[in-house]
């Protein structure tokens, strides 16, 4: 199966995309896209999200955008929401009070929050469920703007190396949509 192609990865990978998408077991982003070995750099996690940069947490999530960018050299970056998350349930569904029932989830899903507040507030009119389904494609937002706090991508970014792209697979009705973010970075910002 591929021979010649395995014989290639196995010296070396030139993935053109970075792609962050949910643990959800209903949505392989290989199987949406139809990725081959080799043409997609995957993370996943719960909820698709991206934190903001902070080298004190959330290491996984930093080490696999540094590698993906600085040493991949990806040209492409994903994120990919879908329907029915249940990690975009629990965060909508998060007390008030600060409780918790879980031990990590609850304290990952937590970086949704401004996603969950901008849903309330222009959406707070609309039954639940359908503010959950809002907060899928609004997290996606969240974290593309959280990928734009990595200085290594904000100066990809800058050059025109890198491009930031959104996607929501709605597997219920069997469709996928992607928007690319228009970036205000036009220069590396040094802190």
């Amino acid at each position: 199966m591929y021979p010649e192609l395995f014989g290639e990865l196995a010296e070396h990978q030139t993935p053109k995309f970075l792609v962050f998408a949910c643990c959800d077991s209903r949505v392989s982003p290989s199987n949406i896209l139809d990725f081959q070995p080799g043409e997609a750099f995957v993370f996943r996690n719960i909820a698709n999200l991206v934190p903001t940069f902070n080298q004190l947490r959330y290491s996984g999530v930093g080490a696999a955008i540094e590698y993906a960018v600085v040493h991949l050299n990806v040209e492409n970056i994903l994120v990919i929401g879908h329907s029915r998350c249940g990690g975009i349930d629990r965060l909508m569904e998060l007390p008030e009070d600060g409780s918790t029932d879980n031990d990590f989830i609850d304290d990952w899903v937590q970086i949704g929050l401004p996603a969950k507040a901008k849903v309330k507030a222009e959406f707070g009119h609309l039954p639940l469920d359908e503010q959950k389904r809002e907060c899928e494609k609004e997290a996606v937002n969240l974290s593309l703007t959280n990928l734009q706090t990595y200085p290594y991508v904000r100066e990809r970014m800058a050059r025109k190396a890198l491009a930031l792209r959104g996607g929501y697979y709605d597997f219920v009705e069997g469709c996928f949509k992607v928007w690319e973010v228009k970036s205000i970075i036009t220069a590396p910002i040094h802190s």
